[in-house]
């Protein structure tokens, strides 16, 4: 078996850990120092895809959409996402890590055909948080891959994201109709609770980790009424 080649580190702010970007053929994998098992792997990415599939579902055809990623990750979810808009979009992806943008610039970027390097893609590296504190509505779609979800495993100061103050700042940059859609490692019912407290209609969507197999995933799905 061919083994695996460490290719770079990464600290997370605040002591947040140590990220491990190694490489094994032509398969990548991201691990969190301290935690047992793999945050991501190049061959992994189906609910990442399903997630900006239904987050962006409703504005596939709408010119000038505005669509906020918030995590780069291995650049699945920014490249299902403009795979389901059309041509005069606009996708922003806010990435806290430098280096995992460094990484997709290089040989991991071909695994999701390279989105840094569509003319649609603008990258902000920093904390989403920074975008999402204007209160003017400006995104039809915000997708959230930032941690494990609703209790934030690789940043604590994710978790802001995820509560009330969090969600109705995201409540208040969303457009009409627009769309949250937030991926988890499992179900959460009182986050969902929290999101209709907002005013948000909610729908949670259980997606496998591959096509058809694998670890089972929870997208919720929040449209602003």
């Amino acid at each position: 078996m061919i083994p695996w080649t460490l290719l770079g580190t990464a600290q997370i702010p605040n002591n947040g850990g140590e990220l491990k970007f190694s490489q094994r053929g032509d398969e990548f994998s991201i691990r969190l120092s301290g935690i047992r098992g793999e945050l991501m792997n190049s061959r992994v990415f189906n609910s990442e895809k399903v997630l900006s599939e239904l987050g962006c579902a409703h504005i596939a055809n709408k010119d000038n959409a505005q669509v906020l990623v918030g995590g780069l990750g291995m650049g699945y979810t920014l490249a299902a996402a403009l795979k389901a808009l059309n041509s005069a979009s606009q996708v922003t992806v806010a990435e806290l890590i430098p280096e995992v943008v460094t990484w997709n610039e290089g040989p991991l970027g071909n695994c999701a055909k390279n989105p840094l390097k569509d003319p649609r893609t603008k990258v902000h590296i920093g904390d989403v948080k920074q975008l999402l504190v204007c209160n003017t509505p400006t995104f039809d779609a915000i997708l959230l891959d930032v941690d494990n979800g609703p209790e934030g495993l690789t940043h604590s100061d994710n978790n802001w994201l995820y509560s009330v103050a969090g969600l109705e700042a995201i409540f208040n940059m969303l457009q009409a109709n627009g769309r949250l859609a937030i991926w988890s490692a499992g179900p959460d019912y009182l986050f969902s609770v929290r999101l209709k407290n907002i005013g948000f209609k909610v729908e949670t969507r259980i997606v496998r980790s591959r096509p058809g197999k694998g670890s089972k995933h929870t997208i919720f799905l929040a449209k602003k009424l």
